[in-house]
């Protein structure tokens, strides 16, 4: 069965084109030209989004934010933007990934194919636990503590992933980083202290114990 990408851009042209080549790639292609459009779009259930940042009516983070509790595939921001904030309040918000206008074809032809083979994987892993307290279900996707269901963005979901499945060894932000959204993507690896704060925040909520450590000068490890 093919894959199900939803392509949300204001330039019309640009939506064609991307329509266009990923048909030809054998995906089922929808598409949205503004974020209003995509939100009532959004029950077809895509396998992975591509999303503008700069539209009009709802712009792409805005759209992300709205979405992100309820559907849990990629999403990768299609930006012209540069600044370093823009990149990471994109990641914060919910999103996988980006790729800067303008960009190859192939390029973002093979994020998408990465994103895709991850999803899979991930829906294959059995379920581990922690600290007695504490238990992640790989294959949900799900951090419980107690009953208690933490609501995690995806990325701040890899990060727990990442350092529950490594226990005891350190990691610098630049791997996390690497680790959770690919060798090849572009952006700051400083994202990775603020999904930290935010998840330790979270945690804070249902319990005392201090499951992610920090290593002065190092990085970060999942204590054991």
């Amino acid at each position: 069965m093919a894959y199900r990408i939803m392509i949300v851009d204001d330039d019309i042209e640009l939506l064609k084109m991307l329509k266009n080549y990923f048909e030809i790639k054998r995906y089922d292609v929808m598409t949205a030209e503004d974020g209003a459009d995509a939100l009532e779009k959004i029950y077809k259930k895509p396998d992975i989004i591509l999303l503008d940042i700069n539209m009009p009516k709802i712009d792409g983070l805005e759209v992300c934010r709205r979405i992100r509790g309820k559907v849990t595939c990629p999403i990768i921001f299609l930006t012209a933007k540069v600044e370093e904030q823009d990149r990471v309040n994109g990641l914060l918000s919910g999103g996988d990934d980006y790729i800067l206008k303008p960009f190859s074809l192939k390029e973002l032809d093979a994020r998408i194919i990465a994103h895709l083979k991850r999803e899979e994987r991930h829906k294959g892993k059995s379920e581990y636990r922690f600290h007695g307290e504490l238990s992640i279900d790989y294959g949900a996707k799900r951090v419980q503590i107690g009953e208690n269901a933490l609501e995690l963005t995806k990325l701040e979901y890899a990060i727990i992933e990442f350092l529950s499945m490594n226990p005891g060894q350190v990691f610098d932000r630049e791997r996390i980083y690497e680790k959770i959204c690919g060798y090849d993507a572009e952006g700051d690896s400083r994202v990775v202290t603020e999904l930290i704060r935010r998840m330790r925040k979270k945690l804070a909520k249902y319990t005392q114990t201090e499951y992610i450590e920090t290593v002065w000068g190092m990085g970060y490890r999942w204590k054991r």
